[in-house]
């Protein structure tokens, strides 16, 4: 079967997210469904360092207001080759409607301009 390749104008860093997606689905084959949060952000950090990913975990970011920046940091899970932020979840039924929308607004914090692709599995990509 044929790996589908989609534009990279709209889907930038298009590699390294598939690589990212694959880590996730092999954590998801090996350790199944009902951990905490926190024993897939330790098996996410593990396939990193095993695979010589550069990443950041548990990175913080100011969150600028107008001509201030708010007392609340903003600290993504993961931010792999210091430019996609990795945010882990673990519910049932799938990524809620409520994190997706927490993540679309840190995006928009940041001034970007959202569009997002949720066509695979549980996972969705989220490009700016």
């Amino acid at each position: 079967m044929e790996k589908q390749k989609f534009d990279l104008a709209k889907y930038p860093l298009q590699q390294e997210t598939d690589l990212i997606l694959r880590i996730a689905i092999d954590i998801h084959k090996t350790l199944g469904a009902g951990f905490l949060e926190i024993v897939y952000k330790d098996a996410f950090e593990y396939e990193n360092r095993k695979q010589n990913i550069i990443y950041e975990r548990e990175k913080e970011y100011l969150i600028h207001y107008r001509d201030a920046i708010l007392p609340h940091r903003f600290y993504a899970d993961f931010v792999i080759f210091g430019k996609v932020i990795v945010e882990i979840k673990a519910k049932e039924g799938g990524i809620a409607e409520e994190d997706y929308a927490q993540t679309l607004n840190y995006l928009k914090c940041f001034g970007c301009k959202v569009r997002s692709d949720s066509k695979l599995c549980k996972n969705k990509r989220v490009v700016f």
